[in-house]
């Protein structure tokens, strides 16, 4: 498996507005946007040189947990393969689609599709879930998600690859002699497991092809990684993996107004050398989140970082 992203290099994707619209992280301007907003948003990430947009997945939102979650989900397949038409370069990740609540012969018909109509632009992260009710609702044992997840990922291995008639045999799950075109444009598909819990780590170290943490602060960050190498060396699993981070949000330049007391804000210079701290960490990628009062201003978040900010990332 090759690498997505060049080794030895600190680079930097977004998770999309509009499309999730948890309490936690949504702005009140997305409440109204559209498509047209999330279009020029991708275009403006693919312009400045982002190296992935990311969508959310959830299939439904149960009423308990509709006040910070909200119900705004957009699917992450029709999603991204929106995104794949407007835009020319930015990879598309799900961050994270809940494999466990689909038939992996579904999730392999979708994704393959997508990264066979966007030239091989998929990054497959994924997760295993958290919502009870989502899972009851769609027949899967919740107490069960991760042995689930586990073999959902074994399986779609075979699903993914090149084969016209991919053949799997496990608990839960087995096909053969069942064909699947178009198949993906990339030989192998990177999978990147989402989630800091011991057994999210776990499964990254083991399964993936990178890490996608959870609200890991820096300071958590270097423990994990090396818990990381450490399970990768017990399994004798080799090769190249990426390790990921969420920054705190952003603000490029003094913003006049209440940005939040965890927002880094000031001069590009300044960001940048915050933000290098994540490569010293062992972390590859970034996942950066600007505030916002309307599109304009993320638009100009967004081309200002990769102008301003991004040149100075590895210096």
């Amino acid at each position: 498996m090759a690498r997505v992203f060049p080794e030895g290099r600190l680079v930097y994707g977004m998770q999309l507005p509009v499309q999730s619209q948890s309490t936690i992280y949504a702005e009140p301007w997305e409440a109204s946007a559209d498509a047209a907003d999330l279009a020029e948003i991708a275009r403006a990430a693919d312009r400045s040189g982002f190296a992935y947009l990311a969508t959310c997945d959830h299939v439904a939102i149960p009423r308990r947990l509709a006040g910070a979650m909200s119900t705004v989900w957009y699917d992450p397949v029709a999603t991204l393969s929106f995104l794949a038409g407007v835009t020319e370069h930015v990879r598309l990740l799900s961050h994270v689609a809940i494999l466990g609540l689909r038939h992996p012969l579904i999730s392999a018909k979708q994704y393959a599709t997508l990264d066979h109509l966007s030239g091989g632009r998929l990054i497959l992260g994924v997760g295993a879930g958290h919502v009870q009710e989502e899972f009851e609702a769609l027949g899967v044992d919740f107490a069960r998600r991760g042995a689930v997840l586990d073999e959902t990922l074994d399986a779609l291995r075979a699903a993914l690859g090149p084969e016209e008639y991919p053949e799997f045999e496990g608990g839960r799950f087995s096909f053969k002699d069942l064909g699947q075109l178009p198949r993906p444009a990339q030989e192998r598909i990177p999978v990147w497991v989402g989630g800091s819990s011991p057994a999210a780590v776990r499964r990254a170290a083991v399964r993936g092809d990178g890490w996608l943490p959870q609200g890991d602060p820096r300071d958590r960050l270097p423990a994990q990684i090396a818990r990381i190498a450490q399970l990768r060396a017990e399994a004798g699993v080799t090769g190249p993996f990426e390790v990921g981070a969420i920054t705190e949000a952003l603000y490029v330049g003094e913003p006049g107004w209440d940005t939040g007391r965890r927002t880094l804000t000031g001069k590009a210079e300044a960001l940048a050398e915050s933000l290098r701290e994540y490569g010293a960490l062992g972390v590859d990628q970034i996942q950066v989140r600007f505030r916002s009062r309307d599109r304009a201003e993320l638009v100009d978040q967004i081309t200002a970082f990769g102008a301003e900010v991004a040149p100075h990332l590895n210096d």
